[in-house]
């Protein structure tokens, strides 16, 4: 595998990701920012964070997919929220959570979530970019 994440001794252990990956593979991959949209391009879950937010994470699972890869091979992700604030925080792993089960993984790598005013598109919510390393 070529990801090994670690909590260093001396940085708080967080539940939702690892403080720091180690990646050993060759090929790099660089996912766009993924947003709540079926393959259609109709956006999924208008007004609801937490269906936004699973729906991210599979259209993730679903580009990593198709360059052979899978969360395994996630070196690090970054969510942008739009209007961010903390009370959303359950929201946001509850559609972690439920994208999670349905892909049969544990996806903590290296996370940064950034606040923004507004995405590509009125009525999303949220969207997730990825950096994958593989063998």
């Amino acid at each position: 595998m070529a990801i090994t994440l670690v909590n260093p001794d001396g940085l708080p252990a967080v539940d939702v990701y690892r403080q720091v990956s180690v990646a050993t593979g060759s090929k790099l991959v660089f996912l766009a920012g993924q947003v709540a949209w079926d393959a259609d391009g109709g956006t999924i879950g208008v007004g609801d964070l937490a269906a936004q937010v699973e729906r991210c994470y599979l259209n993730v699972g679903t580009a990593l997919a198709g360059v052979g890869a899978s969360f395994d091979d996630v070196a690090k992700l970054t969510v942008y929220a739009v209007d961010w604030t903390p009370d959303k925080m359950p929201l946001l792993l509850e559609g972690i959570a439920r994208a999670a089960a349905r892909l049969g993984v544990t996806p903590v790598p290296p996370a940064t979530l950034i606040g923004v005013a507004a995405l590509d598109v009125p009525e999303h919510l949220v969207e997730v970019e990825a950096t994958a390393v593989v063998d």
